[in-house]
């Protein structure tokens, strides 16, 4: 790879290796190389990434108070049960305990929700999914406050769960708005067209969890004033803080959310019904409370990935270009609405994959059931369409006797051209350059049939295959996400950039969850001011909102409303200068801590232009405005797009059914490259999450309830499971309407890469590998070995 390469940002495309490459190790690029020192461009690590590493980082767990009470939550056992009695004076009477609260203790609002407020704080009249909370305790000691939640005595009329999403269209209604919640009929085209090849498939998607790293947890403080301080890893304070003042019935200043130890999220991170709870043990005690969830406790009680069910029929022509795609998508939501219609809307948007299709219908629901609650998980939506359709282009090839990858280049979409939705794509769309570029990047060689060599082997060398039963698979995927919110969702975020002394300081309520925004602020201020120093400020609720931490919004919003602020820092340390050397402002440029004219007249440090003076502007960034769909499905829901191209090498043994992930190469539309090596990392951390979600990450529930709700029983994947990730392209071309025309990486891989694992499944083994996670018996081929 040359070093232009690896550089160059306004370049058209660029070629990255993997990470160990940015950081000049081995296969990495010349020792010669030139990276800017600091600002856009350049690999600058995260500031946490240090204490992350050596394990120091302060996780929400570790916070701590003088007089600290503990908090644990009394959970349904059943899915679906008529609450008769709840009794909690076995709880109350124990020593050590402080306080019990229920239902009738939530002094405001007794529903809660993000999106919709349809969930309760406390069961009152009915259970509607395995672990839904019924009471909440605080004592003295973490053990006493479980003994306690334990002894509350709970009367239920067990119910018959409705876990089939098919039949909660006729079932009773599990809620008082019904159990659908949303139907999305697309329409696009003629109904009545066919083409001459019509392939059909039904698919099913499992439930992903979002595995939180680190504990969920938090810590209450009452105020003199009658109110409350919440300190949590809370990726979306400001609607946390509204929705919790709701429920204890104050005023939104009277309650502060402080942002703390966030480790890490791809959805949301700490569930309010964590929060709420603690907050009301605290105003009731009139001490702090802490409640730190065991792993069961999340698994039970935050929100997953919607299992999908999807029904497809794509006509084509005799030379493989798309014709016409129908499709039914079923999201279940669980039991309570959440992000259902916005991850619906994704799905029923993006059925059709980046592909032109003349004409499509596709019908769309999200309905409630009696399993547990389905929420924002990265890429939701799209990630269950894209396994759906990217199997039908592969029964479409099959048919035809064409080339996967050559199927997929003659229907791709580009600029300018129509999605379902009728919305015209605008932003830059290069998917065929990226099918192209994987397509043709060197396949691995195949491993050697010798002992030393058995860990190469699906399974490992534990795992009884044997290599003459192997058969090796290569598959694509090609997958596309929206940026921001959609349907008319108000984007805004707000950022002050202040410098004195030399040291610049960054204000904006964005959190910090892992996508690289702290960094990305830190380089934005020393491209534009010079200022090498750069300390961004913790997150609270004081702060004015940049809104959840999704859909690659803070990179966009929040990163532009800092772009604007620092500009407006730079104009007020320029205009004294121009001035007094007659010349505009737009004919200085800052430098390295340095500021000169384009004349070479002019050569002075940005230190000595501040003179002592602090400087200090606020700025907000608001992208332009979407629209919801209509009742057909039509309307410009999306502010822009993002596309992925996946090739997956497999290797799998055809008598086990096990399977090995070889290598995986990718190419992505980036926009612009801001920090190579953060942008390898997010990359590669999508991939592997895709992996989970292709082959081990199922939550699995039965009649409702949840089995194994542990990290034995839901596996991920780890080290050992990463294959070969290769950024073989990042095309940067870059979106003319976002700050910077950079593009989110994180959510696209995620989306693309369980498509391309079953893909490539399917050419190993001939079967047509219809449900995510693939399951062993799915992956054995009926075929003899040859």
């Amino acid at each position: 790879m040359s070093s232009d390469a690896a550089t160059a940002a306004n370049a058209t495309s660029t070629s990255l290796p993997r990470i160990d490459a940015l950081s000049g190790g081995p296969g990495g690029p010349d020792q010669d190389l030139e990276q800017p020192r600091m600002g856009l461009g350049s690999s600058l690590p995260a500031a946490d990434a240090r204490a992350k590493t050596e394990g120091t980082f302060p996780y929400a767990a570790d916070l701590w108070a003088e007089g600290l009470l503990w908090a644990a939550v009394l959970r349904s056992p059943h899915p679906h049960a008529r609450i008769l009695s709840i009794d909690t004076s076995g709880a109350e009477e124990m020593p050590g305990v402080r306080a019990v609260v229920t239902h009738e203790d939530v002094p405001g609002e007794s529903n809660y929700g993000r999106h919709v407020v349809d969930r309760p704080v406390f069961a009152s009249d009915l259970v509607r999914h395995h672990g839904e909370a019924i009471a909440a305790v605080a004592a003295d000691h973490p053990d006493t406050a479980r003994l306690a939640a334990a002894a509350i005595a709970v009367r239920y009329e067990v119910l018959e769960p409705v876990t089939d999403p098919e039949k909660a269209f006729a079932a009773e209604p599990l809620h008082p708005d019904g159990n659908l919640i949303r139907h999305i009929p697309l329409r696009y085209g003629d109904a009545e067209a066919a083409g001459e090849i019509v392939v059909e498939g039904l698919y099913r998607i499992g439930r992903q969890d979002p595995a939180p790293i680190g504990a969920e947890a938090g810590l209450a403080v009452p105020r003199p004033d009658g109110g409350v301080e919440i300190y949590t890893a809370s990726t979306d304070p400001h609607t946390d803080r509204d929705l919790i003042a709701a429920c204890f019935g104050l005023e939104p200043d009277r309650v502060k959310v402080v942002v703390t130890g966030v480790p890490g999220a791809t959805g949301d991170r700490e569930d309010p019904g964590f929060q709420i709870p603690l907050g009301l043990l605290a105003l009731r005690t009139g001490c702090p409370v802490k409640l730190a969830a065991s792993r069961e406790e999340s698994f039970l009680g935050h929100t997953h990935r919607h299992p999908t069910l999807l029904r497809y029929r794509h006509h084509a022509d005799a030379e493989g270009r798309l014709v016409k795609v129908e499709a039914q998508i079923l999201l279940d939501a669980g039991a309570y609405a959440d992000a259902s219609s916005e991850s619906l809307a994704a799905a029923v948007a993006f059925a059709c994959g980046p592909y032109v299709v003349p004409h499509a219908f596709i019908e769309g629901w999200a309905v409630r059931t009696n399993n547990p609650p389905s929420g924002h998980v990265r890429g939701e939506g799209a990630m269950q369409v894209c396994a759906a359709y990217e199997g039908q282009m592969d029964k479409l090839a099959a048919k035809l006797g064409i080339d996967p990858a050559e199927l997929r280049l003659r229907n791709t979409l580009s600029t300018g051209d129509i999605l379902p939705t009728g919305q015209t794509v605008t932003c830059p769309a290069p998917v065929a350059e990226l099918l192209q570029a994987v397509r043709d990047f060197p396949l691995p060689a195949l491993p050697k049939d010798a002992p030393e060599d058995d860990w190469l082997l699906p399974g490992g060398p534990e795992g009884a295959g044997e290599p003459g039963a192997v058969r090796r698979g290569v598959g694509y995927g090609l997958g596309m996400v929206h940026m921001l919110g959609a349907e008319g969702t108000d984007e805004v975020s707000t950022a002050t950039v202040r410098v004195h002394d030399g040291v610049a300081t960054v204000i904006c309520a964005a959190v910090e969850t892992g996508q690289g925004f702290t960094t990305l602020a830190r380089q934005i201020v020393q491209e534009t001011l010079g200022v090498e120093e750069v300390h961004v400020a913790a997150v609270d609720t004081d702060q004015p909102p940049a809104g959840p931490a999704t859909h690659g919004r803070h990179t966009w919003v929040s990163g532009g409303a800092v772009e604007r602020a620092a500009k407006m820092v730079r104009t007020q340390l320029l205009q004294p200068l121009a001035h007094k050397f007659g010349m505009s402002t737009e004919l200085l440029q800052i430098a390295d801590g340095k500021i000169t004219s384009y004349d070479g007249v002019l050569s002075t440090t940005v230190m000595e232009a501040m003179d002592g003076k602090e400087l200090w502007a606020t700025a907000q960034c608001r992208p332009h405005p979407t629209e919801p769909l209509d009742e057909a499905g039509q309307g410009d829901a999306f502010v822009g797009l993002a596309f992925c191209a996946v090739r997956a090498v497999v290797d799998v043994d055809i008598e086990l059914g096990s399977i090995r992930v070889v290598e995986m190469a990718v190419a992505q539309d980036v926009g612009r490259v801001l920090n190579p090596a953060q942008l390898a990392i997010r990359i590669e951390a999508g991939i592997t999450q895709g992996i989970g979600a292709a082959l081990t990450e199922n939550l699995r529930t039965a009649k409702g309830l949840i089995r194994h709700p542990d990290l034995t029983g839901y596996a991920l994947p780890t080290a050992l499971d990463a294959p070969d990730i290769r950024i073989v392209k990042l095309v940067e071309e870059r979106d003319v309407v976002a700050p910077f025309g950079a593009k989110p990486a994180s959510a696209v891989p995620v989306v693309t890469a369980p498509a391309a694992v079953a893909s490539a499944v399917r050419s190993a083994t001939g079967r047509p590998v219809n449900r995510l996670p693939i399951r062993p018996q799915a992956a054995v081929a009926t075929a003899p070995k040859g």
